[in-house]
């Protein structure tokens, strides 16, 4: 169980939000005192934890306290990105192109009297896809997709990868896997929308012994992504310790803390499946720092994201 919600008691300095289930662990409660000196922001992060899938009134009175309490000036949003959308739409005045499309919101944000929303995740997840993936891999490798978990990051990751121009950085098919049928149907959704030449798949499966049949298919230097939450917002790992990775493939771990079960799984195979595994920290920072600048109206240079990065890497060690 997380613990129980804050208290949504009138902010006496400026106050960032952090919407999630387990915000206390997060490092960003480390982090983000850093990064309002370094931006002289002179404002606090307050985090507000609810269990996944929360009430709708949970969501909407998070959201109506930040819309009219002058001095709670936006929220990060990670888990809840598509159940409190669903449940505040009506709250916000503004939603940006991403969050229309994939129905959900990272960010919430104020801007000249209207409570803006942003669906941030398709760049964070693009920026650092880009960190790890080679430019042309797709296409030399002939690999697919294996994303275990519909959820927001999910739907981003697939938002970002059927945009990319060149046919070579696209995989030529990427397989959904989830435990509930809504979310597939809200992916599928989403790319209904959208014009690529990517295959998708949308498979309803709960069962991590069948998630291993599903790896142990892939062609070699496929992708497996644990975009389920397990390892960090409930236990667990979506595959078994007898699943096989593809062989010289990718295996990405969206969390950075956590019991960590699934990048623990790639780890154990990383010598004899020659794996490049990737954790969920250059998300977290991106994520983070976007927000943030969306909150703040702040414009994120490179050489601004760099000194924030290192502010984050030197608290993370």
């Amino acid at each position: 169980m997380s613990a129980q919600p804050n208290r949504l008691e009138p902010a006496t300095v400026p106050t960032m939000y952090f919407v999630g289930v387990t915000t206390t662990r997060s490092s960003i409660m480390k982090i983000f005192p850093k990064w309002s000196e370094i931006l002289g922001l002179g404002a606090r992060l307050v985090g507000y934890d609810a269990e996944p899938h929360a009430p709708a009134e949970t969501y909407r009175a998070i959201v109506q306290h930040i819309k009219h309490d002058p001095l709670s000036i936006g929220a990060l949003v990670t888990t809840h990105k598509i159940d409190l959308l669903t449940a505040a739409r009506d709250l916000l005045d503004y939603l940006d192109p991403y969050a229309e499309l994939c129905g959900e919101v990272s960010s919430i944000s104020k801007r000249d009297g209207r409570l803006e929303g942003h669906a941030k995740d398709p760049i964070t997840s693009g920026l650092a896809w880009e960190a790890f993936v080679e430019p042309g891999y797709w296409g030399r490798t002939n690999a697919e997709v294996l994303c275990l978990g519909a959820g927001g990051s999910a739907v981003a990751i697939s938002v970002y990868v059927a945009g990319l121009q060149d046919q070579a950085d696209r995989p030529r098919r990427f397989i959904a896997v989830n435990r509930s049928q809504p979310r597939l149907d809200a992916l599928k959704a989403v790319q209904d929308k959208l014009k690529t030449d990517i295959e998708f798949e949308y498979i309803l499966n709960e069962d991590p012994r069948k998630n291993d049949q599903y790896m142990a298919a892939l062609p070699p230097g496929s992708m497996v992504i644990n975009a389920t939450g397990m390892g960090k917002d409930r236990p667990g790992s979506p595959i078994t310790d007898a699943g096989l990775f593809p062989q010289n493939g990718m295996a990405w771990e969206l969390n950075y803390r956590g019991e960590l079960d699934f990048l623990h799984q790639a780890e154990r195979q990383a010598r004899t499946r020659n794996l490049k595994i990737e954790d969920g920290w250059t998300y977290f920072v991106h994520g983070w720092s976007q927000v943030v600048a969306q909150v703040f109206h702040l414009d994120l240079t490179p050489e601004l994201f760099k000194e924030l990065d290192r502010a984050a890497a030197s608290i993370r060690a």
